[in-house]
């Protein structure tokens, strides 16, 4: 059994050397301990943002209690006493208390920390991200750039081949570009040919066909596709095989709604046609597409398609401008021969006018002579058939002189204020004789709220009414004819163009002349308003007539803002002519307007009266003295302007001078009369005799102070109406 031995081990002597290292470690563990939160004290004072100072301040309190207890323990390598290891203990737990707090701590506190560091690499994500999105926009910048800049000198141009060069020219500058080239599409629309490169001042013109499929691929995209440098389209630089050759790339350019837009036969009208533009880099290169270059290369395709365009539009512009500058020059040489015509015609008519009234003056005043002597019954009526076929004969004259002022536009209404209901009984006057003569009783109807007095053209209306009343009592051979004259209502019927708006100062007379006569074909009616033109059913032998009474009547009534139209059942029926023409209603009153009663020219005497007579032709001059001389008249003829103002004295009442030649000759021998007497009771009454009718002629008159203008022919009861008017009122000038 063995013993116990409860003796004690004996104590390990210190060993002075060991103690002594042990000694000066640990003055400087507590050096270095008690520094440590000194420096944290000034990291966290200068830290303007630090979100766990209170976990230093507790990991601060640590290191210190750590360094107090190796500080502590300097004195415990010695005999000690024993409150040396009271604070000795005192100092371990309080450390030991800090240091399980401060663990605890450090679990909550480092997932925070792994989060900001989490937050600290999404930022820097972000900021890479923001740095290649800078980078992008300063691409898109310098891509916007040389989009703009290429866009400029494209569209510093607007001739098509320009700008296609240009876009060449600045894409190869811009991209570095070994080579550039465009397809343009024929005219047959099948194949691409090649029209344009950079390198190549006249580059060879071979075609391809539209339908390969690098093409398709093409134009089935508005993005720039790359394409094999072998493809047809590529094929543009000598082939040499110690080189590496570039990637090319290909775009479609639309071709926007051309118009006669060629080039090297392109076609004249292209839709939904693009053409081709092939971009290729430096061979032997390791440079590659970029997306950005792409992009550019896509803009300049789109802006060259805009400026061709607006080249198309442009040269057509200039070409509709040209062809509208040609026809504005043939339109004023059309103009201009039409003026040189139309002044042609009126002094040939001028002419032809007053040649032709020179012997119908003398036709018509011997025959007015003539019927005033001892005839035969035969006799009588050669004279008066001779009377008829001249009146007849003047009136084509009047006719032709009056269209042709109507149709240049010459010819004005000349408005007046006269008695409309007398107006209406004077036509059927002239007309009665000649109804007589066939039998045909003519009635006039005048509504009761028809105006007496109204505003308009007394002649052009007259004749209107005449040439309307004549036809029908010209082409009816029995029956009656009735004329019924009316104020126009708005519910009165009418043709569906035409529009009756009265006001207070006007209204619309409306003529309705109905006859039991011929009849017409209602196919036919439309031809009876134009100059020279007949129907078959009216245009019988017996009838007569210029076909040009209709045509004037019709041209009169569109002065007066009015129309005319004719209605028939057919042939044997008879027709009704109706027009409507716009007046104005005067303000006179039946006293102060009274209508003019014309003294009875055949009691009128004229004996010894002293007439001069100036006129240059002598047919004329000795017809005119026989008119005056058979009224009674002492008569003294002249043949010049000196002649007349040497003869001429204070005893003629009355001076006819011929001024039918043209310029103002003959005119100055009326103010030369006026210089010679001065007291107006002296000075005969002059009157031009002229067989000219222009309102010229009338206007030149009364500016030269004549008295009266006559107007050639004249027979002998013109002129007896004549002389009693112009010696009762001293002044005298017909409508014309």
């Amino acid at each position: 059994m063995m013993e116990v031995c409860n003796c004690i081990e004996p104590q390990w002597p210190a060993d002075e050397l060991l103690m002594k290292y042990q000694y000066i470690s640990d003055f400087f563990i507590a050096v270095a301990y008690f520094s440590i939160p000194l420096e944290l004290i000034y990291f966290v004072k200068k830290s303007a943002v630090f979100p766990y100072r209170w976990v230093l301040v507790q990991f601060g309190a640590f290191i210190v209690l750590c360094g107090a207890t190796h500080l502590i323990n300097l004195w415990t390598f010695t005999t000690h006493s024993r409150t040396v290891a009271l604070v000795m203990t005192t100092a371990k737990v309080l450390t030991a208390v800090v240091s399980c707090a401060t663990a605890l701590m450090l679990v909550h506190i480092i997932p925070d920390l792994l989060s900001v560091k989490t937050r600290e690499l999404f930022l820097k994500n972000k900021a890479a991200e923001l740095d290649r999105e800078m980078g992008l926009i300063r691409t898109q910048e310098e891509t916007g750039r040389h989009v703009r800049m290429l866009t400029h000198e494209i569209r510093s141009t607007l001739d098509r081949h320009t700008i296609l060069k240009t876009t060449l020219v600045e894409l190869g500058r811009t991209l570095a570009l070994e080579e550039c080239a465009l397809w343009m599409p024929t005219r047959t629309g099948l194949e691409l040919q090649l029209s344009y490169t950079l390198r190549q001042q006249h580059p060879v013109e071979y075609t391809v066909p539209i339908q390969l499929p690098v093409i398709n691929q093409v134009f089935g995209t508005s993005r720039a596709v790359k394409i094999s440098p072998n493809s047809p389209v590529a094929r543009l630089r000598p082939v040499s095989g110690k080189y590496l050759l570039g990637e090319v790339v290909a775009v479609r350019v639309p071709l926007l709604h051309l118009s006669n837009f060629q080039i090297n036969d392109w076609p004249e009208l292209s839709t939904k046609r693009y053409a081709l533009m092939v971009l290729m880099l430096p061979s032997d290169s390791a440079r590659q597409w970029h997306v950005h270059e792409l992009e550019l290369v896509e803009v300049v395709a789109d802006q060259v398609a805009v400026a061709l365009s607006h080249a198309a539009i442009l040269e057509e512009s200039m070409r509709a401008r040209d062809l509208l500058m040609e026809q504005n020059v043939a339109l004023d040489i059309a103009r201009r021969e039409a003026e040189t015509a139309i002044r042609a015609r009126n002094d040939f008519l001028a002419v032809m006018n007053h040649e032709m009234r020179t012997p119908m003056h003398a036709i018509i005043a011997l025959s007015s002579l003539l019927q005033e002597t001892e005839l035969t019954p035969e006799q009588r009526l050669m004279v008066e058939t001779v009377l008829k076929s001249s009146s007849l004969l003047a009136t084509l004259m009047n006719d032709v002189l009056d269209l042709s002022r109507l149709e240049d536009g010459s010819l004005q209404l000349e408005l007046g204020t006269f008695n409309l209901h007398t107006l209406f009984r004077e036509v059927l006057n002239l007309i009665k004789p000649i109804a007589v003569v066939k039998k045909l009783p003519i009635t006039l109807n005048l509504a009761p709220d028809l105006p007496e007095f109204v505003v308009g053209d007394e002649k052009r209306l007259m004749q209107i009414i005449l040439n309307i009343v004549g036809n029908a009592v010209k082409f009816s051979k029995q029956g009656s004819i009735s004329v019924t004259a009316l104020v126009t209502k708005s519910d009165n019927r009418a043709p569906p163009d035409f529009f009756v708006v009265p006001t207070g100062s006007h209204f619309y007379l409306r003529v309705k002349v109905k006859d039991l006569g011929a009849g017409i074909n209602p196919q036919d009616i439309p031809k009876l308003f134009t100059k020279f033109a007949q129907t078959q059913s009216l245009a019988t032998r017996s009838s007569g007539g210029s076909g040009l009474g209709l045509a004037i009547s019709k041209r009169f009534v569109n002065l007066m803002e009015g129309n005319i139209w004719i209605e028939s059942d057919g042939v044997g029926k008879g027709c009704t002519a109706i027009f409507d023409v716009k007046l104005g209603i005067s303000n006179e009153s039946k006293q102060s307007a009274i209508p003019k009663v014309p003294a009875n020219p055949q009691h009128v005497n004229f004996a010894g009266l002293k007439v001069l007579v100036m006129d240059e032709n002598g047919v004329s001059r000795m017809v005119t003295k026989g008119l005056l001389v058979h009224l009674g008249c002492e008569v003294t003829t002249v043949s010049s302007n000196e002649e007349c103002l040497r003869v001429v004295s204070h005893e003629h009442k009355v001076v006819f001078m011929d001024v039918c030649m043209p310029g103002v000759e003959n005119y100055q021998i009326a103010l030369r009369i006026h210089e010679k007497f001065t007291k107006r009771h002296q000075r005969p009454l002059l009157v031009a005799l002229t067989g000219n009718t222009d309102k010229s002629t009338k206007e030149k008159c009364m500016s030269f102070g004549l008295d009266g203008v006559l107007l050639k022919p004249v027979s002998l009861d013109n002129m007896r109406n004549v002389l009693s008017d112009l010696l009762e009122h001293r002044v005298l000038y017909e409508a014309m």
